[in-house]
């Protein structure tokens, strides 16, 4: 009993550090992201004065200044990029290190974030179940006159958000709740707040010498207590799965005439309350010669098969014509770039984007050739609960 009191005394002290922290830079007006690497403990926060727009065809990551990265799910938009004119690490409720412009000694208190809020673009595709399952049967009806193989269709949803729910609690559960997954928050006056839990890698650059990547696709309920090795997955998912991987396969390895990688799974994945199947890509960047391989994996997967479709120019195109909105930064990536001579940047999957009195949510789901809307349209439901019972539990 008494540990359990320390260990929530100790979580209390390093929520009211970073409030404060990010409240005090809030305040001025600039930006700002937090974020929690997988299977790690320990918050990074950047601050920075001026947010950088950048072509998607100049963005290096071999070249980059220390930052976050932000990207559209739009791969023409312009990048945001925020120089890490401050970063902090934060562990067990004090700052471990510090490095860029000087900060205060002591931070004053503070009850709750003062975030970034941008007007929410209006969308009739805040759909309802008829609407979405329609969608869905299009998409089906594509892929069988041959216009692609597979497609993404997504929907978002706002909920009302109880005035006393403070978002850094809400950051704080998700790192409780899904320890495999990058939690991201950003704030800048461009984006408004975004907040999400990612548990699909897209581009890792470990050391200038490693890049890994990840397969991520299909979707079940996880059920507490169940062993991954007993989960069955049915054609229709382990096919999914398959267009994923070889998505990256034949998009960016054969592309850039890369052999050797190795490849580890398909195995089940758990996200949360959600199992997917995950399959991981690891390739010597030393060995291949190949040092600007993050960059150009990045250029050539976005969006990926994951969120988009396959072959991508048709799919996105359909996406485009059907879906009745802008996804903004879902489905876009997002990450810390060369922060200790390690970049991890993930696709922006379980994300909402908050508003004073609002959040909206995004999902959407695989359709191939064997889809029943109905079954999509759960999934959908499903994804958005992720976020939805982490916010009001």
């Amino acid at each position: 009993m008494q540990e359990t009191k320390v260990v929530s005394s100790t979580r209390l002290r390093e929520l009211d550090l970073i409030r404060s922290v990010l409240n005090s830079f809030l305040e001025e007006g600039k930006a700002v992201s937090l974020w929690r690497l997988p299977d790690q403990t320990e918050k990074n926060v950047i601050i920075c004065s001026n947010v950088i727009d950048i072509h998607p065809d100049h963005f290096t990551i071999e070249d980059s200044q220390p930052g976050f990265v932000v990207s559209r799910f739009d791969r023409d938009a312009q990048k945001l990029f925020l120089p890490a004119d401050i970063h902090l690490k934060i562990k067990n409720g004090e700052i471990t290190q510090h490095r860029g412009t000087p900060i205060p000694e002591s931070f004053a208190p503070a009850s709750k974030l003062k975030l970034h809020f941008t007007p929410i673009p209006e969308a009739h595709s805040e759909l309802n179940s008829e609407y979405y399952q329609q969608l869905v049967a299009d998409g089906v009806d594509a892929i069988d006159n041959g216009l692609f193989q597979k497609v993404v269709p997504s929907r978002r949803q706002s909920f009302h958000v109880p005035e006393e729910i403070d978002i850094l609690d809400v950051f704080d559960r998700l790192c409780e709740q899904h320890p495999q997954a990058l939690i991201t928050l950003v704030s800048t006056p461009q984006t408004g707040t975004w907040m999400g839990a990612s548990p699909e890698l897209l581009v890792n650059v470990n050391g200038k010498s490693i890049f890994k990547t990840t397969a991520l696709a299909s979707t079940q309920v996880y059920k507490p207590g169940t062993d991954l090795k007993t989960v069955l997955w049915n054609q229709k998912e382990i096919e999914e799965q398959a267009f994923v991987t070889r998505y990256i396969v034949n998009t960016c390895f054969k592309k850039v005439r890369i052999r050797e990688y190795e490849e580890i799974g398909p195995k089940t994945f758990r996200a949360g309350n959600l199992l997917h199947l995950k399959t991981d890509f690891m390739i010597d960047m030393t060995a291949t010669n190949f040092p600007q391989l993050g960059t150009v994996a990045l250029r050539l997967l976005h969006p990926t098969s994951a969120v988009c479709g396959m072959p991508m120019e048709p799919a996105l195109k359909f996406l485009k014509e059907r879906e009745g909105y802008d996804r903004e930064l879902y489905a876009g990536y997002w990450g810390p770039v060369n922060i200790d001579e390690e970049t991890h940047i993930y696709v922006n999957l379980r994300c909402m984007r908050v508003g004073q009195q609002e959040a909206i949510l995004y999902a959407g789901a695989g359709v191939t050739i064997d889809s029943v809307p109905s079954l999509e349209w759960e999934e959908t439901v499903n994804k958005m609960n992720t976020l939805r019972q982490v916010i009001l539990s």
